[in-house]
């Protein structure tokens, strides 16, 4: 089982390397290689997404990655920012299909900044199309000066866009996962507004068809925004597009307390996925010791039970995370009164402890 060990920029050194001390633990058949990607390839390579790691990550059988960017590289040429590195991937990889579960650990309903008794519980899967919509739509028709800024241009655009075929398999991606919990899936549009989103919803009502035994609701993005924060637990299997999943899977990890508690999958038709935390670089805190490696972690469980068919295993990994939060041990964003404030490393210890 051969695995791309992409650290990035930031905090991303950080965590990945608890992640992949995690794996070593488990003792597993376990080929992991790491190569540069972000700023850091760029630096060494002038290139975010450069020839060698992209041939690494498509001959691997699963991504670990960490976070890319910095505001060094903001008056970088956009297709140089490190942020192109992940869309990179995405569209090389044919990674479409994005899951971002948002999962409110007991122990941490307090560190929550809602009501104990609405995220109690709580457990959702956002499922974001990551292959099309504005993201990788008609370019933005304009031109850039060396400083970063809008030159010679009265306007900007970006186009959104879908085909049939994109929406047809994001849409059987969330009617397949809702049929292993508890059949139920919204699908978030702007079809009041966008064309794009009638199209859309329309094609998502047709899939819905062949899965009678799924129910299916649709919601509005603004009313989805606001229901995550009014009524979070009304929500089971979430479905949406790719600017709107961006959106919609940030706010719902400040539910759980923390972004630094997020994992997510990117898997392609092959179950080839790439796997890394919800949250970015956060170079303001990079080199302090203090980021949560806990996503990450929790990420390398879900690479575990998608890509490398090792369910137990993954199992293991997010029962050692609830051991550590049962004990008292918390990184920085969660911390409150009470409870132990412990580093990147020693968390990442603590769960490798637990494991035993």
């Amino acid at each position: 089982m051969k695995i791309a060990v992409l650290p990035g920029d930031g905090i991303g050194t950080e965590i990945v390397a608890q992640a992949v001390k995690v794996l070593e633990a488990l003792d597993l058949n376990l080929e992991m290689e790491h190569a540069l990607v972000g700023g850091a390839a760029f630096e060494a390579h002038g290139h975010p997404l450069p020839e060698s790691t992209l041939k690494l990550a498509k001959e691997s059988d699963a991504i670990l990655f960490g976070a890319v960017g910095d505001w060094k590289y903001d008056k970088l040429d956009r297709p140089l920012r490190p942020e192109q590195a992940i869309l990179g991937l995405r569209k090389n990889l044919g990674l479409f299909a994005n899951f971002r579960p948002a999962i409110c650990y007991e122990e941490l309903v307090g560190a929550s900044s809602l009501k104990p008794e609405l995220v109690s519980g709580l457990d959702i899967l956002i499922i974001r199309e990551l292959t099309g919509d504005i993201y990788f739509g008609q370019p933005r028709g304009r031109r850039v000066s060396p400083d970063g800024a809008f030159a010679g241009a009265d306007e900007a655009f970006d186009t959104m866009r879908y085909t049939r075929p994109e929406v047809e398999r994001i849409a059987r991606v969330a009617f397949e996962a809702a049929r292993k919990r508890s059949k139920r899936v919204t699908s978030v549009d702007k079809a009041n507004v966008l064309e794009t989103f009638q199209f859309w919803k329309d094609i998502v009502i047709e899939v819905h068809k062949d899965y009678p035994d799924i129910a299916l609701d649709h919601m509005y993005v603004d009313n989805a925004a606001m229901q995550l924060v009014k009524e979070p637990k009304r929500f089971d299997v979430v479905v949406t597009g790719n600017m709107f999943g961006d959106i919609l899977s940030d706010e719902a990890s400040m539910l759980t307390g923390s972004i630094g508690m997020l994992p997510s999958a990117s898997l392609n038709t092959k179950n080839q996925g790439l796997y890394e935390p919800s949250h970015g670089s956060a170079p303001d805190i990079a080199g302090q010791g203090i980021a949560n490696p806990l996503a990450t972690i929790l990420s390398a469980a879900m690479m575990l039970r998608f890509s490398l068919n090792q369910s137990e295993a993954a199992d293991r990994i997010e029962a050692a995370v609830k051991t550590v939060l049962a004990q008292g041990l918390r990184t920085a964003d969660i911390h409150s009164p009470g409870t132990q404030k412990v580093s990147t490393a020693q968390m990442g210890q603590a769960v490798i402890k637990a494991l035993a």
